[in-house]
């Protein structure tokens, strides 16, 4: 009986964390226009 309540509330603290983060939105980030360096250099 106890793992049920466990599992209950973790679950009711799952949904509770997803509607604030939709009430909240999605954060307004950027992507920076530098472009990431892939390549590996060239050994000397």
């Amino acid at each position: 009986m106890r793992a049920l309540v466990a599992a209950a509330t973790g679950l009711a603290v799952a949904f509770a964390v997803v509607l604030t983060l939709t009430a909240l939105g999605t954060p307004s980030g950027g992507t920076s226009p530098k472009p990431l360096l892939t390549t590996v250099p060239e050994h000397p």
